[in-house]
């Protein structure tokens, strides 16, 4: 007994020191220079934010000498682009975005993110540009008279007093072009990148494609891939916030920092579709939860889809018309479990629920967009929870009237109990003091034949 004690003991140890080994040298294996790469594909949103700014965050702390962002995006929200900019400056160490793979794009949030990096690198066949910003939520604000526009002259006059381009739109979109212009020039002048495009990427929706952009001083390098980028930009001088630094990429491994569990579950209910989704299984869990008080498991999953997808639709381009439609379409759902309408109001409240997912998120921005199947999804459910809700209505409004004082007349019941005055039978969970003329035992099975009050007469069933 003591050598298998032993022999076990020994194991034991041997495991410990083997994974303390292995932890050491993963840890070193991390600790060593690198080249973080990161993955932006698709639209520029909380989760994207969420990722780059907390893998940035490690790559810094497992020695990671820069950062490559690949970012193939249609634009995004301006919100999270800021806020990935802010992190991008802040980073202790350089952030190097490249557009790519071939026929990718760095389209309106991408093109302010190219700008804010500290070098900005596309591959061939890519583009940039169309930097207008949209404006979202509802309708546009409207006019007013007290902004003044300005307005481009019709020809060149030939003088080389330089004009300002034109603008047009309410007083709302000239502050929004306005601000988003001092933005990227800001960025534009820190990188010493052409200023002038941007602006005109803002004000005119411009784009151009990488080996324009090359030119016109837009980006720094054009590169093939990443190993071709690293070796390009080697020996580059760029400005930090600590002060101007050379770059020493070439021979630098690539360590890809793969989005975590957090930043895939903010990716999927702060997608249009999925938000839609989770938006609607709770107001009908909430509707079943109503309609069958005590099932539990329609209110509790209600309440948590409709947490989560309120959450998700926070940070999504919300139109708050659309919203109000969702609404207002649920109620007249759940009025139609009360009020005898005839489906009137369920048929209200479906197409008051489409209208309102058609219009729930701002088609504008791109990759922010429900799709139709997802709306024809909505009113396929919508429609087969109303065409259920008048089915029930119309059986119960077929089923015979009954009057209160004679209900229990003609239902079957268990003996449970024998009392002096007569014994209790149990009907559906419930127990009632009965009588009978005929002789019973615990157990038998009555017919309540005459109802008086709460106090029921049975018969023994033969």
């Amino acid at each position: 007994m003591r050598y298998f004690s032993l022999t076990r003991r020994l194991l034991f140890l041997g495991c410990l020191a083997l994974g303390f080994a292995a932890f050491m040298g993963q840890a070193e294996t991390e600790a060593k220079p690198h080249v973080a790469e990161l993955l932006v594909h698709g639209a520029i949103g909380p989760a994207t934010t969420d990722y780059l700014t907390r893998s940035m965050e490690q790559a810094h702390e497992q020695g990671a000498k820069a950062v490559l962002i690949r970012i193939d995006t249609p634009g995004g929200l301006d919100v999270s682009t800021r806020d990935i900019i802010k992190a991008i400056l802040a980073s202790p160490i350089p952030v190097i975005t490249y557009v790519h793979p071939s026929g990718g794009r760095a389209a309106s949030a991408g093109t302010y993110i190219l700008y804010g990096s500290h070098v900005a690198a596309m591959a061939p066949s890519t583009s940039l540009g169309a930097a207008t910003p949209v404006q979202m939520g509802g309708a546009p604000a409207p006019d007013s008279a007290d902004e003044p526009t300005r307005e481009q002259p019709a020809e060149d006059n030939g003088d080389d007093e330089q004009t300002e381009p034109k603008m047009t739109g309410d007083a709302m979109e000239r502050k929004m072009v306005n601000d988003s212009v001092a933005f990227i020039r800001g960025l534009a002048e820190r990188h010493g990148r052409n200023g002038e495009w941007a602006e005109r990427a803002v004000r005119e929706g411009i784009s151009a494609t990488a080996t324009e952009a090359l030119e016109l001083n837009v980006i720094d390098v054009l590169a093939a891939d990443q190993q071709d980028l690293l070796q390009q930009i080697h020996g580059m001088e760029v400005a930090m916030d600590s002060g101007p630094l050379t770059l020493e990429t070439e021979g630098l491994p690539l360590v890809e920092y793969a989005p975590d569990w957090r930043n895939e579950f903010l990716a999927l209910i702060t997608n249009p579709q999925i938000a839609s989704i989770l938006l609607l299984i709770g107001i009908y869990g909430l509707i079943l939860e109503g309609y069958n008080p005590g099932a539990m498991v329609p209110g509790v999953v209600g309440v948590i889809c409709l947490l989560i997808g309120l959450y998700a639709l926070q940070v999504l381009p919300i139109n708050y018309v659309g919203v109000a439609l969702i609404v207002l379409g649920a109620i007249m759902i759940v009025a139609e479990m009360f009020v005898p309408s005839f489906g009137v109001l369920g048929i209200g409240g479906v197409i008051a629920l489409v209208l309102g997912s058609i219009m729930l998120v701002d088609s504008d921005i791109p990759g922010m967009e429900v799709t139709y199947e997802v709306v024809g999804a909505i009113a396929a459910v919508g429609g087969v929870a109303v065409l259920f809700i008048a089915t029930m209505l119309g059986r119960s409004l077929r089923i015979p009237r009954t009057a209160s004082n004679q209900a229990m007349v003609g239902r079957l019941g268990q003996v449970s109990q024998l009392t002096e005055d007569g014994f209790k039978i149990s009907i559906d969970g419930e127990f009632w003091n009965a009588v009978s003329d005929d002789p019973v035992k615990e157990g038998d099975t009555v017919e309540v034949v005459e109802q008086e009050g709460l106090l029921l007469i049975a018969r023994r069933k033969l």
